[in-house]
């Protein structure tokens, strides 16, 4: 069927939990903050290509008919101006929050998610103590491996009662750190007297996020490496596993090894 729209569109899917399907939100005849992005990481001109479409030449004839597979990894992270703004929950909804994007290169997607969060401000801890809490839903082996893996950088861990008593079970050494209403010292009196080097908080519920507010309200004012879901813990640390030395490629020879490859 005939287009009405020749160029740039942009799309939003949505894809069920339990992958039956494809739904399509909306399409918007426009380009996006994607089109710069995606056009580094392929080395494909987007916007070139999609002005020609709409002048009748179409993706064939200007050798665009296959898939592009860089043989590096490109990460793409939103930079928040939650800093800014004191007060602000950092929890992320639907609505669109970010004032900028940044992109990260790497030869592994840990290296390239690392560089990501250096460019975005939002550095990778370096050792020291990890602060766990999460929602009863993240108690999976996913949360086992996270834990694992920062014991295995060096991290001594301690977590909220809950939290603490399920990683113990799993075999994880975890220490106990009260919550604010437990009483102190608690978790936001670690975090302003310096003792915490990175925290993992999930959570959901009207109440309990707002009881957890503190925590991250804290570790956003003392500039504690921090995230709020557990894929975003685990990508930390493949970050953590390629390596602290940064190593610089320039977009010319990424795009050149990607044209001989």
């Amino acid at each position: 069927r005939e287009l009405g729209v020749r160029g740039l569109m942009n799309v939003q899917f949505a894809v069920p939990r339990d992958g039956r399907g494809i739904f399509i939100l909306e399409v918007n005849p426009r380009a996006s903050r994607t089109v710069p992005f995606v056009s580094k990481a392929t080395a494909v001109p987007l916007a070139k290509v999609a002005a020609r479409c709409m002048v009748g030449i179409g993706l064939a004839e200007q050798g665009h008919d296959h898939e592009v597979l860089p043989p590096y990894y490109s990460v793409k992270e939103a930079v928040f101006p939650f800093a800014k703004f004191p007060g602000v929950d950092i929890i992320l909804g639907p609505e669109m929050k970010s004032t900028g994007e940044v992109m990260g290169i790497g030869r592994s997607f840990g290296e390239a998610y690392g560089k990501a969060q250096l460019a975005s401000s939002n550095p990778l801890p370096t050792g020291g103590r990890a602060f766990i809490s999460v929602r009863q839903a993240d108690k999976t082996a996913l949360l086992v491996q996270v834990a694992t893996d920062l014991r295995q950088f060096g991290f001594e861990l301690v977590a909220t009662r809950g939290t603490a008593e399920w990683l113990n079970a799993s075999g994880i050494p975890c220490g106990v750190v009260n919550k604010v209403k437990e009483g102190r010292p608690h978790i936001v009196d670690m975090i302003t007297n310096g003792e915490i080097a990175f925290v993992l908080n999930t959570t959901e519920g009207k109440l309990a996020i707002a009881d957890s507010f503190a925590i991250r309200a804290a570790a956003l004012r003392f500039k504690v490496p921090h995230t709020t879901t557990l894929a975003g813990a685990r990508a930390t640390c493949l970050a953590l596993q390629s390596g602290r030395e940064i190593r610089v490629e320039s977009l010319h020879q990424l795009h050149t090894e990607l044209r001989q490859s």
